[in-house]
């Protein structure tokens, strides 16, 4: 696994605080432009390949340690993408955005940003990190394969929660594709990543 002892870094204090701008505003189209223009490589806003790879150790550290069976789950996964910080925000529609990066044999394997839009009443901002874990290279190589990955249109993501006992029963997953959703609590339920697109970026 990519695991080593880092700091936590605080990128998204900037988007924070212009998600909260935009929240008091309603301008959900001012949220999909910010989105956007954090994928590209504005070295003022975007997050750095480093800051980024800091981030993801801190994010895996918290996900092994704390969740029973995550770390032999892990060491059974061809890639690990991983998000850790993805800020959603509401006003009525809402957005969501996030940076992380690809991890194969334990190496970068490439960054990528999650963009996501979701409809019906919902008003605030919450921020999560999400890791998506590749267990066949069939699997790995279709997302590969893709200029932009939509998940639940080119492959689906099975959410995974809790067993009995607080633990991942890691014997009973068979799909190619799973996520996990945290929040500082543990592992979140009741969550779909239906809908989000995974692109590439530069760093």
């Amino acid at each position: 696994m990519f695991i080593r002892d880092s700091p936590y870094m605080a990128i998204w204090g900037t988007l924070r605080s212009c998600v909260m701008k935009i929240l008091t505003t309603g301008l959900f189209a001012a949220f999909l432009a910010l989105a956007t223009s954090f994928s590209a490589s504005s070295p003022a806003v975007a997050a750095s390949a480093q800051e980024i790879e800091d981030d993801v150790n801190e994010t895996l550290h918290r996900f092994v340690d704390r969740i029973g069976g995550a770390r032999a789950l892990a060491n059974k996964a061809v890639g690990i993408l991983v998000f850790p910080s993805i800020v959603k925000a509401g006003f009525g529609i809402g957005g969501e955005y996030g940076e992380g990066l690809l991890i194969v044999d334990q190496r970068p394997a490439g960054y990528y940003n999650l963009v996501g839009a979701s409809f019906g009443f919902q008003l605030g901002v919450q921020e999560r990190s999400v890791i998506i874990m590749f267990m066949t290279q069939d699997a790995l190589d279709q997302f590969y394969s893709l200029s932009g990955f939509k998940i639940g249109v080119d492959a689906s993501v099975a959410i995974i929660t809790l067993g009995v006992g607080g633990s991942i029963d890691t014997d009973k997953i068979t799909q190619p594709v799973i996520g996990f959703v945290l929040d500082p609590k543990g592992l979140m339920y009741n969550l779909t990543l239906e809908g989000s697109k995974i692109t590439k970026i530069d760093r």
